[in-house]
């Protein structure tokens, strides 16, 4: 009984979560080196030959639509990966999901760097074939917790070897390789959005609907066994919409870390276990705190920027010590 009504609470409180995601789109669309009052933007948006307008419409929108679909796709699908691993420290960026899609984002970027439609696809196939060879690796060594992480880390090494390799034969990508690899969001067009985003909605609706059923595999495979779910082909669309996911995302900011990991954290901390909360709690949680690190690496020391990436590696790396020492040896989960 007891859970039933945490399950009402946190639906009550979720509905807070999309306020706080305006605020900080607003935020995002009026603040930067160049500040726009809400007032100035409203009136840019019937002057097409004002700077306001132009800083509105090709920089601040493309960015800000890009680190919403970005911070939602990578909660996302850590929340995904830490259901169907049964790992509390499975994340896109921790066991090499990120890492796939990023050395098929810079196959695309050398071979063919106009062809911004083919990225998400390519991230994605990339992310996929990541996340099902560390599945299978674990899966046949015995799949416990440590074993899921060091599978991980060692196709992440590969992998990053293999990136390192494309750079080599293609050092034109040098620069654009380390902005990507840090993890950024100033550079997004709105034709990267576009593509994007119809990958993350896919990804996001596939999440959404398979909630329930993730409620189920929780409680262990020989119970949803019982009740008639068949858990290897929810595993198999769980790794595919978390892989999509991810590959949007990283086409989009690059290899942006801990969102995809703490985010789901936060999410159960606060609202608890239930996936048909936690799904879109991550959703809104981890757009609202990618734009909000984009937000302070803009503000910091303006008119210098930080990419996301870094001030999430300060904010992301601290909050993860906090949650070590709290559980003192314990379980990270929950």
């Amino acid at each position: 009984m007891s859970r039933l009504t945490s399950c009402g609470k946190g639906g009550k409180s979720l509905t807070l979560l999309p306020f706080l995601f305006l605020l900080t789109v607003l935020a995002s669309l009026c603040l930067g080196s160049s500040p726009i009052s809400p007032k100035e933007l409203f009136l840019a948006l019937s002057d097409t030959q004002s700077t306001a307008y132009r800083i509105f419409f090709y920089a601040r929108l493309p960015r800000v639509l890009g680190g919403a679909v970005a911070g939602a796709s990578l909660a996302v699908s850590g929340a995904l990966l830490q259901s169907v691993l049964n790992n509390s420290l499975a994340g896109p960026n921790i066991i090499g999901v990120n890492a796939g899609a990023g050395l098929a984002t810079l196959l695309v970027m050398a071979i063919a760097p106009y062809s911004v439609s083919l990225m998400p696809a390519a991230a994605f196939i990339g992310a996929l074939c990541a996340c099902l060879l560390i599945y299978a690796i674990a899966s046949l060594s015995g799949a416990s917790r440590t074993t899921i992480i060091l599978s991980g880390v060692a196709v992440s090494s590969i992998i990053n070897a293999a990136s390192s390799s494309i750079k080599t034969f293609f050092p034109e990508i040098t620069l654009s390789y380390n902005t990507f690899s840090i993890g950024s969001l100033s550079n997004i067009t709105m034709d990267q959005v576009k593509w994007a985003a119809a990958y993350s909605l896919a990804g996001m609706a596939a999440a959404f609907l398979m909630s329930h059923d993730m409620n189920i595999l929780a409680l262990g495979e020989d119970i949803a066994n019982s009740l008639g779910l068949k858990c290897r082909r929810l595993r198999f669309f769980m790794i595919c919409s978390s892989s999509l996911l991810a590959g949007s995302a990283v086409s989009l900011g690059g290899l942006i870390g801990f969102v995809g990991l703490l985010v789901p954290h936060m999410s159960r901390m606060l609202f608890g276990s239930d996936n048909r909360i936690t799904v879109p709690a991550s959703a809104f949680l981890g757009a609202t705190s990618l734009l909000f690190c984009d937000l302070l690496g803009r503000l910091l020391f303006a008119p210098f920027e930080l990419h996301v990436g870094i001030v999430l590696s300060v904010i992301g790396g601290a909050y993860f010590v906090f949650l070590i020492l709290k559980k003192k040896g314990g379980r990270l989960n929950d």
